[in-house]
């Protein structure tokens, strides 16, 4: 046995180790958070739980049978549960029941409680498709915010690399008595800052991993990493079919919380008809079996014959005369026996029941009416929610838009910005320019660098989530 958990614990472990050795695409994410997220796995119990209260519901639909068995020992004052008269004996005693009923008329009250078990189950498998969209949605944007991270490692080193050979090259023209020491420790104070950012670019490159994981559920001891497709090769829709009017009314359709809202409406407009049901007489069929067996009724006379019971006198003359009766008096006995006893005790029943709610203290009423209510407060719900999707929708719209244009501007500013160190570096080179002043410009063109990705990232997202808003997924590649 230990050989075989030993074996599995080392085969789960390989199959980590080569799972972590992979770069994770973002389909591979999404689908491992999908399986792995705790709030995906209550959303899909939560929905097994709603499908198990459907099937009880309909089962309720069918009559009822029930057994009943029981079997003591009672002593003292008691009634023989057999003969049914007063006994001080100890008897032994046993009771057997077979029990149906079965609705004829309700009010339809059970039919509409399944129905509406129908549709809260279906709301609860349309809430578990919303949050497997909540996590796809959170994991893309986990994954191109640690995407963006990446790029800006990249432009970091760049940076470090060309401070070092800015560093280098004027430490020769020091050596060399060209320059004064002061521009060598301008350099160097540079370069101290590029490393610095670089290594505080790493830094936040793995927290935005482990905040990644944490999405997927994934053990952050588990080394992790994601593949880097080039954020110019992610598919965008344009902009002029992702109008808000037009991602709204697809919305309505597509996303899952209109249909849960839509559902809630449903059930809670069935709960009410379930709920007025109970107030009106309902009408139900039974019948039962039953039988007994008590031991204080060791023996059944078996043979009689005639004879005379005196039962009496009278006087006459002052003369007693008895006066006697003809009976059977048992003569042989045959025991009473267990079966024998089922058998000669056996009843059967049966019946029709009504029942008819006089006062109750209300609560059948009161829960009708607050039945109505919480159809009133699903419709708000439902409302609400459409608003707000709206006003999403909308704002994402004006969200994208702006996105665009400043990933415009930033690449506009990128050109003036390299444009502007390639000249100073060259006035550098040839002595017409200050260290200070190549570092400035140098500075500024990473800063806009770092713009320009920070905004190409954030038009893609923004396009992304209008895509997700109009039904299309989150997708990197085509």
């Amino acid at each position: 046995m230990k050989k075989w958990i030993t074996s599995g614990m080392l085969l789960f472990m390989m199959a980590i180790q080569g799972l972590a050795q992979e770069k994770w695409s973002l389909e591979q994410c999404v689908t491992y958070a999908i399986k792995n997220n705790v709030s995906v796995k209550q959303a899909d119990i939560q929905a097994r739980i709603d499908r198990l209260t459907l099937e009880q519901s309909k089962l309720a639909l069918y009559p009822t049978a029930n057994s009943q068995h029981s079997g003591g020992y009672q002593f003292g004052r008691s009634i023989d549960p057999t003969s049914n008269q007063f006994t001080t004996n100890e008897i032994l005693f046993a009771n057997h029941s077979l029990n149906l009923n079965a609705d004829l008329f309700n009010w339809f009250r059970k039919k509409n409680t399944v129905a509406a078990n129908d549709y809260t189950y279906q709301a609860s498998a349309a809430r578990f498709e919303k949050a497997r969209n909540d996590i796809s949605l959170n994991v893309a944007n986990g994954y191109l915010a640690a995407l963006l991270s990446g790029e800006q490692i990249h432009v970091a080193e760049v940076q470090v690399q060309q401070s070092r050979e800015q560093r280098d090259n004027v430490k020769k023209q020091v050596d060399a008595g060209a320059l004064p020491e002061l521009n060598l420790a301008e350099m160097e104070t540079q370069l101290a800052n590029d490393s610095s950012t670089l290594i505080g670019a790493k830094a936040d490159f793995k927290l935005k991993l482990l905040q990644l994981q944490a999405l997927l559920n994934l053990d952050a001891a588990v080394p992790f990493t994601i593949a880097a497709p080039p954020v110019e090769s992610v598919p965008v829709l344009p902009l002029s079919e992702l109008e808000p009017d037009v991602v709204y009314n697809s919305a309505l359709q597509n996303l899952p919380q209109q249909r849960i809202n839509e559902l809630n409406v449903k059930a809670a407009q069935r709960n009410v008809l379930a709920a007025k049901a109970v107030l009106y007489p309902s009408l139900s069929f039974f019948g039962g079996l039953d039988t007994r067996y008590s031991n204080a009724q060791k023996l059944l006379p078996a043979n009689f014959q005639p004879a005379a019971v005196p039962i009496g006198f009278v006087n006459v003359n002052g003369t007693n005369y008895v006066v006697n009766t003809q009976e059977n008096i048992p003569t042989g006995f045959n025991k009473n026996t267990y079966f024998r006893q089922l058998s000669n005790n056996f009843s059967q029943n049966l019946g029709l029941a009504l029942n008819i709610p006089i006062f109750n203290g209300g609560q059948a009423r009161i829960n009708w009416k607050k039945s109505k209510l919480n159809v009133t407060l699903q419709e708000l719900q439902k409302e609400q929610d459409a608003q707000s999707l709206k006003q999403d929708i909308y704002q994402a719209h004006t969200n994208a838009v702006a996105a665009i244009e400043k990933f415009n501007a930033s690449k506009i500013a990128l050109a003036s910005a390299q444009q502007a160190y390639d000249f100073a570096r060259k006035r550098f080179e040839v002595g017409l320019l200050k260290p200070i002043d190549l570092i400035t410009n140098q500075n500024n063109l990473f800063k806009t660098k770092i713009n320009l990705l920070a905004a190409q990232y954030d038009y893609v997202f923004k396009m992304k989530l209008l895509e997700f808003y109009k039904g299309m997924g989150i997708q990197l590649h085509n």
